[in-house]
């Protein structure tokens, strides 16, 4: 078996969830449901991720991310993945600086909402994720549209992932206004899907709470790491 390696901590509340994530959709995999698989995780600084990546450091940033990589790979692993939507940013520089095999969470969530036929795609997580370019580009590049929330609404929704969810705190006047965004990004902008890419996201938005559909980006990294380690 593929000997995974995890490069979490970014941020913690996450980690856990896609340390249950692998380990389910593993089972799931081989059917068998006393059997889990065998992966490291090397925890690093979420906090050191978004100064780095406000200041506009990339190079540091991709010293840091890279560095984690190569100790994963110096303790066993045979493939890496970063578990978190931000620090893709860097994913292609981290990949070819470390020459490790890895799996995007921005190009395995493109794959799923091109197999669900999605055209017009909304997105929120993070500011860096929504005013940077990493998660449209291959949208983009694929003749599909990739939608974000106007500025007032990046602004909030960034506070309440930095200051909320990545504490484990969910509030429901939060997950209201939250619905409100998305609400008016189908009607104003005809979204037909929304990506949740903030990996702690699902803990306050729930597959029953929109009509459209939703891409929790977790679960489809998740599922994509999970192949990687039975081999398919």
């Amino acid at each position: 078996m593929p000997k995974l390696g995890m490069v979490g901590g970014t941020g913690p509340e996450s980690t856990v969830e896609y340390y249950q994530a692998i380990i389910k959709r593993y089972q799931d995999k081989t059917g068998n449901p006393e059997e889990l698989p065998e992966f490291l995780i090397h925890s690093i600084n979420m906090y050191k991720i978004f100064d780095l990546v406000d200041s506009g450091e990339e190079g540091e940033l991709v010293a840091y991310l890279a560095a984690a990589v190569q100790d994963l790979q110096k303790a066993g692993a045979d493939f890496a993945v970063l578990a978190a939507n931000t620090p893709h940013i860097v994913f292609e520089e981290v990949r070819q600086e470390t020459g490790v095999p890895m799996i995007s969470i921005v190009e395995e969530t493109f794959r799923e909402a091109d197999r669900l036929n999605l055209g017009n795609v909304g997105l929120i997580g993070t500011k860096f994720t929504m005013e940077n370019d990493f998660f449209k580009e291959p949208f983009l590049a694929n003749g599909k549209k990739l939608v974000v929330p106007n500025g007032d609404e990046q602004d909030y929704i960034h506070e309440k992932i930095v200051d909320e969810l990545e504490k484990g705190i969910v509030k429901p006047e939060t997950k209201d206004e939250f619905l409100n965004i998305i609400s008016r990004m189908v009607e104003e902008d005809g979204i037909d899907g929304i990506i949740l890419g903030c990996t702690e996201l699902p803990m306050l938005i729930k597959p029953e709470d929109t009509k459209i559909r939703q891409l929790d980006t977790l679960e489809i990294h998740a599922a994509a790491i999970a192949e990687a380690m039975v081999g398919e």
